[in-house]
């Protein structure tokens, strides 16, 4: 009689990067003979991969911990707990000690050895009750186009990771020390990945790293040597990368996700203009307008230069949605910083924004500054902020009625547009069912604050 092959089982938490990280371990897995399966309870190995970015989620990835060891006790004492994903490259030594019950911590430079870690697993007796710590000191792993995944988003959208790591020195984080330096992908592989998902019936190539529009310049950096003038003119850029992709044949959206203002170029903009395939929707987090501010959180930019860029953009990149985030309640933030922040988005307009209450992390510089804000005045301001966003977005969703879109149906009544990145921005309600996972025509009728309520044409128009 043959032997059951492993179940592996996997709760993901974090952003999308992480996503990939997760669907890196189970693809390995699937390639390794293992079963995967959705349910915790029937995993022979269950994977919590963590995030450890704000206090908010390093809390919830270690509730997640407890309860699915909880989980275990009552339901399955013999499952195996393997932790990955950033909380555990960053804090595997004090977790180790605080939640012993965890079989194995990983690191993210593991991601790629998970069936041989997870195999190691299941061969440790019973009766050892020391955690596996397999985390590397310095994170250097990148993927590759040939790398094994298995997708955890739906059939018509994909997370294309393009780079790992990050250079920025913004003084309120902390993930150059988890995901080390940035490190590009060539563009060759990426575009191999791409015309695979597209291939698949992918409709949406969303494009993510830590800062996607640094993609490219640490190659001509390792080209030109140390202390060498570098020369851009012949390397890999965002640019050539999006023209690259621009080839593909098939109707979908490329989505450019996690850019920073530093690095837009006039080139950048005018390729996202020409593009048949790029969507009109950039996510590009600012955190503050307001000089000062700028400067304590070390962001490379200035006002100026933001305020000079957003016209730009939008006057170079007709239809363009804007999303950004802000941090409110930073270290040294007066009220007379907080409105001018408020008078920004007021006489900006974006077209998706969130905000954040600044969380104080461990190993930042921010956290030690002096003028920490109390939590009370952050909330404060988050609602007053968030409250200014709410009537934009109303307003910007009315003014949309009576207009004909092309959406990405997710769900039978249940679509988002060109301007709606998956999970963080809003929905088009439809009126009438449609299949999903394709492209659809619709009218908008109407708005619900943030979403739209849209009535389906009977045919889908090409283009973007």
């Amino acid at each position: 009689m043959a032997t059951a092959r492993p179940k592996i089982g996997m709760v993901s938490l974090g952003c999308a990067k992480n996503l990939v990280d997760a669907e890196i371990m189970l693809g390995g897995a699937a390639k390794d003979n293992f079963d995967l399966t959705r349910e915790p309870e029937e995993a022979d190995v269950l994977v919590i991969n963590t995030c450890g970015f704000i206090d908010q989620a390093k809390e919830e990835s270690i509730d997640t911990i407890l309860e699915m060891h909880q989980r275990r006790l009552a339901s399955r004492p013999g499952q195996k707990i393997v932790v990955s994903g950033c909380l555990a490259q960053r804090y595997h030594e004090e977790l180790k000690r605080e939640i012993p019950e965890v079989d194995a911590f990983i690191g993210l430079d593991q991601i790629a050895e998970f069936p041989r870690i997870v195999r190691e697993v299941l061969a440790r007796p019973a009766t050892e009750n020391i955690p596996l710590d397999i985390v590397s000191r310095r994170s250097q792993y990148i993927p590759d186009y040939d790398t094994p995944r298995f997708r955890l988003t739906p059939k018509h959208s994909a997370y294309v990771k393009i780079a790992e790591g990050c250079n920025h020195p913004c003084s309120f984080c902390v993930i150059p020390q988890m995901r080390g330096r940035h490190r590009s992908r060539t563009i060759e592989s990426v575009v191999a990945e791409a015309r695979d998902l597209v291939d698949q019936g992918v409709k949406e190539l969303n494009l993510i790293s830590q800062d996607t529009t640094y993609f490219g310049m640490d190659l001509w950096e390792q080209k030109a040597g140390p202390r060498q003038p570098v020369d851009s003119s012949r390397g890999p850029t965002l640019c050539r990368l999006l023209e690259e992709l621009d080839q593909i044949e098939g109707d979908f959206w490329i989505r450019l996700l996690y850019t920073h203002p530093a690095h837009w170029s006039d080139e950048v903009v005018k390729t996202i203009a020409q593009s048949k395939h790029v969507a009109r929707y950039v996510d590009m987090p600012l955190q503050h307008i307001h000089e000062e501010m700028l400067r304590l959180m070390r962001r490379e930019t200035s006002r100026q230069h933001i305020e000079d860029l957003i016209v730009r953009m939008r006057e170079g990149i007709p239809g363009l949605a804007i999303r950004t985030t802000f941090i409110t309640g930073f270290p040294g933030e007066t009220d007379e910083h907080f409105e001018s922040l408020l008078e920004f988005i007021d006489r900006v307009r974006f077209e998706r924004l969130g905000v954040f209450k600044y969380s104080q992390e461990e190993g930042s510089r921010a956290a030690k500054m002096d003028g920490q804000i109390p939590a009370s005045v952050k909330n404060k301001r988050h609602a007053r902020a968030m409250k200014l966003q709410q009537k934009i977005a109303r307003e910007l969703a009315e003014g949309q009625k009576g207009q004909t879109i092309k959406v990405l149906v997710e769900q039978p009544q249940v679509a988002r547009s060109e301007h709606d990145a998956p999970d963080v921005d809003c929905r088009v309600l439809l009126e009438s069912p449609l299949p999903f996972n394709e492209f659809a025509t619709v009218t908008v009728t109407g708005s619900q604050v943030y979403d739209l309520v849209a009535k389906p044409l009977p045919v889908c128009s090409g283009g973007r």
